[in-house]
C-alpha cells in the first residue's frame, strides 16, 4: 500500500502543477492575442484554477466511481468556504465590496440551491448539466458586462489575478504550448488521483465519496488555499472572498455541468443524507457573515475553521479502520 499511497500523492502534485501551467500557458497565448486582462482573470484565471476538480470528476465519473466526483464537488466547496475563508479571516480580516458580492453572492445562493435540486433528484442527467452550464455562461457574461460598466473592487481583483497569474516566455504558440503540457498533467494528475483513491477507500474499508469529500476535495483545493493564504499575508485578503465564492460557482454550474452532459452522475446516498446540508450550512453562514458588517472577521474566521474541523472529524470515523 506505500507504493499506492506515494502514486496518490504524485496524483495531486501534477494536478496543482497542471493548474498552474495550465493557467501560465493560457494566460500568456491570451495576452499575446491583446484580451483585456479583466476578461482573462474572469475566464482563464478562474476556471483554471477549477482544472483539477474539473478534470478528476471527469476521470472518477467515466472509471466508475460517481460517489468520489459528488463527493470531490461539495467537499471542494465545503473546505473553499470553512477551511480557506476560515484560515483566510484568521490571517487578516476580509473586507467585502458591498455591489460586487449583492451581484456574485445572489449567483453563489442560485448555484447552490440548483445543486441541491439536482442531488434531490437522486440522478444528474444532460438536462441538468446543459442547465448549469447555461446559466454558468450567464454570469460570466453579467459579470463581465457589470465589472467593465462598474469599476468596482471585484474588477480590480480579476485585474490583479491576470497581472499576478505566472507568465511564460514568448507568445501566442509558446503559450498555447504550454497550456497543452497543463493539460496533460491535469490529465495524468487526475488519473493517479482516482485510480489510487479508489484502491485505498476499498482497502480500508470505506466508500469512495467519503475518499471523495476528504482527500481528495482537499487536494483539489489547495490552489486555491495557497492563492488566498498568500493574499492574506500580503494584506488582500479581499481577494480570498471572490476566490472561493467564483470557485463554488464554477464547481457547481461548471464542473458538475460538463461531468453530468459527458455521462449521468449517480448521486451517492451519503451526500444526500448530510454533506450537501453541510454545503448549504457552510454557504449561508459566510453570507450572514458578510451581510454583518460586509467584512469577516478572525472570530468568525475561528468560527468557520472549528466547523470544518468538527465536520472532517465526523467523516474520519470512516476514515479510520476499526480493530
Amino acid at each position: 500500500m506505500t507504493m499506492t499511497y506515494g502514486l496518490l500523492m504524485a496524483g495531486l502534485v501534477l494536478l496543482i502543477l497542471g493548474g498552474d501551467t495550465l493557467v501560465r500557458g493560457a494566460t500568456t497565448a491570451a495576452r499575446s492575442l491583446g484580451v483585456s486582462p479583466l476578461l482573462i482573470g474572469l475566464t482563464l484565471v478562474s476556471m483554471g484554477t477549477s482544472a483539477p476538480e474539473l478534470v478528476t470528476s471527469l476521470t472518477a465519473v467515466l472509471q466508475g466511481s460517481p460517489g468520489l466526483a459528488m463527493g470531490n464537488v461539495v467537499g471542494s466547496n465545503i473546505a473553499n468556504v470553512l477551511l480557506i475563508l476560515g484560515a483566510t479571516a484568521l490571517i487578516a480580516p476580509i473586507a467585502v465590496d458591498r455591489g460586487a458580492f449583492r451581484r456574485d453572492g445572489w449567483m453563489l445562493i442560485l448555484s447552490t440551491a440548483v445543486c441541491v435540486g439536482a442531488v434531490l433528484v437522486g440522478t444528474i442527467d444532460a438536462r441538468w448539466g446543459a442547465a448549469m452550464l447555461v446559466l454558468l455562461l450567464a454570469y460570466m457574461v453579467w459579470a463581465w458586462w457589470g465589472e467593465r460598466r462598474h469599476r468596482d473592487r471585484e474588477a480590480r481583483k480579476f485585474e490583479h489575478m491576470t497581472e499576478d497569474a505566472p507568465d511564460a516566455r514568448g507568445g501566442f504558440w509558446s503559450g498555447l504550448g504550454l497550456a497543452v503540457v497543463g493539460i496533460a498533467l491535469t490529465i495524468g494528475g487526475a488519473r493517479l488521483l482516482v485510480d489510487n483513491a479508489v484502491i485505498v477507500a476499498r482497502d480500508i474499508g470505506v466508500s469512495d465519496t467519503v475518499i471523495g469529500l476528504t482527500v481528495v476535495a482537499v487536494g483539489t483545493s489547495l490552489p486555491e488555499l495557497v492563492t488566498s493564504v498568500v493574499a492574506a499575508f500580503r494584506r488582500h485578503a479581499d481577494v480570498a472572498l471572490g476566490n472561493v465564492v467564483g470557485s463554488n460557482i464554477y464547481n457547481v454550474l461548471g464542473i458538475l455541468g460538463v461531468t453530468a452532459v459527458v455521462t449521468p452522475i449517480r448521486v451517492p446516498p451519503e451526500i444526500i443524507r448530510l454533506d450537501i446540508w453541510v454545503m448549504v450550512a457552510a454557504t449561508a453562514l459566510v453570507i450572514l457573515f458578510v451581510r454583518t458588517g460586509m467584512r469577516i472577521v478572525r472570530i468568525e474566521g475561528l468560527a468557520l475553521l472549528v466547523a470544518y474541523g468538527v465536520y472532517v472529524t465526523w467523516l474520519a470515523r470512516d476514515l479510520l479502520p476499526l480493530g
